[in-house]
């Protein structure tokens, strides 16, 4: 079993290395590598997308290595298990408004927008611990409920068009989503790898599941 965290230049992969190779020697997850090798993430079992920093530069970064897109692609619509972490679960989306308008991977139909919360106390970026407003159930949030603390760090976040794409919220100022999925994709806003006991137990859900 192998988890391809993928690297695209969108930031530094270690923390998410290390927190995946912690949960994988305890609940048996197999391998993981960091790889920017379309090759290699064909071979994956699961793919993990990180990604800080602005919508158009990581969409532009993946891009520019060649196959890489389209590796990640086939995976998604092969039924591999899939995790979009941050600017990774933007990349899910239609389209990301951020600098511009750019094209996601179209697999949640909608689109990356700025946050905009309705209390003007409220500082932007979003950078913090907030409390989750779980909705529907979901396999990889086993165990996780509905005031557990995640951390956040980001100017915008993706509105889906269809309700039922919508795993999770917060409240920053009005519903902000926290994260969405459906079939073998998963998205999360907030930084599993760097919310403690609560992400470390999303991530090991994420490599035990089997969607």
């Amino acid at each position: 079993m192998i988890t391809a965290i993928v690297d695209y230049n969108s930031g530094n992969l270690r923390s998410a290395e290390k927190s995946f190779q912690r949960m994988a020697s305890e609940v048996g997850g197999g391998d993981i590598i960091v790889t920017d090798d379309p090759d290699q993430v064909r071979r994956a079992d699961r793919v993990v997308l990180p990604g800080v920093g602005a919508f158009a530069d990581c969409r532009s970064e993946l891009g520019a290595i060649n196959g890489l897109f389209g590796a990640i692609e086939d995976k998604v619509k092969a039924g591999n298990p899939f995790l979009g972490i941050c600017v990774g679960m933007q990349m899910m989306a239609t389209w990301g408004r951020e600098h511009g308008n750019h094209t996601g991977f179209d697999w949640i139909k909608g689109e990356v927008v700025a946050l905009t919360p309705n209390d003007p106390a409220l500082k932007i970026p979003h950078m913090g611990w907030n409390s989750l407003n779980q909705t529907p159930d979901h396999p990889v949030f086993d165990g996780i409920s509905a005031g557990d603390h995640m951390y956040f760090v980001h100017s915008y976040h993706l509105v889906p068009e269809n309700p039922e794409d919508i795993v999770a919220t917060v409240d920053y100022g009005g519903d902000i989503i926290a994260a969405v999925g459906r079939d073998n994709i998963i998205g999360t806003q907030f930084h599993p790898e760097k919310s403690q006991a609560t992400g470390l137990r999303l991530i090991g859900n994420f490599l035990k599941w089997a969607p």
